[in-house]
């Protein structure tokens, strides 16, 4: 997959975790995802379309998602919940835009469809796509989390 693809997401991710909620993110090297386990605790999917098909999904670890969403409310937040899947709802809303916006910029343009969240350990990330699954893992001051890009080729 092309690197002008996978950068808009990077830079995405840690603009909007920096502006929104005020958490510094480290990206790491990006890999090719084999399977459909969640690497964490809740994750928020998006479906694309346009140039091409396919999905994106940001997947927290507990401790991540509770420092960003505690950041953003102003409020310590002790435990997965509604209000925390809506938060990860706007942010894989928040980070598609944005990288969207990016790709748009050189030419290539995506519409998204209305993010979903699933949750639970160990949970399932479907991707609606055949095509190869990139995943782009950050690490925080509160934990980890990886957003993984699914298009098709």
């Amino acid at each position: 997959m092309d690197a002008n693809v996978i950068n808009p997401f990077i830079h995405a991710t840690s603009n909007v975790l920096e502006t929104m909620a005020f958490v510094s993110c480290r990206a790491g090297a990006p890999y090719l995802k084999r399977d459909d386990r969640a690497t964490g605790d809740v994750t928020g999917i998006i479906g694309l379309t346009g140039e091409t098909n396919g999905t994106i999904a940001v997947t927290f670890d507990e401790g991540s998602i509770l420092r960003v969403v505690s950041n953003m409310f102003g409020e310590e937040i002790t435990e997965l919940s509604h209000e925390v899947s809506d938060a990860v709802g706007e942010i894989i809303n928040m980070i598609s835009g944005q990288a969207r916006r990016e790709m748009e910029e050189h030419g290539r343009v995506f519409h998204a469809s209305i993010p979903s969240v699933v949750s639970g350990r160990g949970h399932a990330i479907t991707h609606y796509s055949d095509g190869p699954k990139i995943a782009i893992p950050f690490t925080t001051d509160g934990g980890e989390f990886t957003i993984e890009v699914c298009l098709e080729c």
